[in-house]
């Protein structure tokens, strides 16, 4: 459920085996698909800092109390609903990638407000805030900016998420996907992951690290 992004929030008991490699796996998922990670653990169990640095972003302790478990999946549920609010439409274009001084073309498969996924013909490396750019379709905007490999599969397949984006090239987007969702309603689709290939993800990522903090 996590990662096909139907799960808004998800709660790890810290006091079973596995719950550190559950919480820390589900903390690398691109941002669309990552839920609100809760630890639940005893107040004598001493790693607190431990369950932080695995990717929680908020511990309950044993005894629940009923007003925080609340107030905990609320959270949860805002955050879900936030981003089913970013909605992705399909978009065909060519798209053009700068890593490690060399150019790689691309074909677009959808695009949102936060990022793009691309079809390339050779696996595309995790990279950190590397140039793109490409031609919304139906106009003559070249959309340019810096993006975030944050997952790649063997077969070319790659999520790019947006690092940096001009004000112009933001708005630009913006108008350009809401003519498409305005005229094109069953285009919209959430970024799933390629579940028929090795998918590899960026190891970290400043989001994780903010929200671990």
């Amino acid at each position: 459920m996590a990662l096909a992004g139907e799960c808004s929030t998800l709660i790890v008991d810290f006091d079973l085996p596995g719950a550190e490699e559950a919480i820390r796996m589900a903390s690398l998922l691109p941002p669309a698909q990552k839920p609100n990670l809760l630890a639940v653990a005893s107040r004598a169990w001493p790693g607190t800092g431990q369950a932080f640095q695995s990717g929680a972003s908020r511990i309950l302790y044993r005894p629940l109390q009923p007003e925080l478990v609340k107030d905990a999946l609320k959270a949860g549920e805002k955050k879900h609903a936030n981003r089913r609010k970013s909605a992705r439409y399909e978009m065909k274009t060519l798209v053009y990638v700068e890593i490690d001084q060399t150019t790689l073309s691309a074909v677009s498969i959808d695009i949102g407000e936060h990022g793009l996924a691309i079809q390339a013909s050779e696996p595309v490396p995790i990279h950190a805030n590397v140039p793109f750019r490409c031609v919304l379709p139906g106009t003559h905007i070249t959309l340019q900016g810096h993006a975030d490999v944050i997952w790649a599969s063997d077969q070319g397949r790659a999520g790019l998420f947006f690092s940096k984006l001009a004000p112009a090239a933001r708005k630009h987007l913006k108008q350009w996907l809401s003519k498409r969702g305005s005229h094109n309603k069953h285009g919209v689709r959430d970024l799933m992951l390629p579940a028929d290939d090795h998918v590899e993800f960026a190891a970290t990522s400043d989001e994780v690290l903010t929200e671990a903090q």
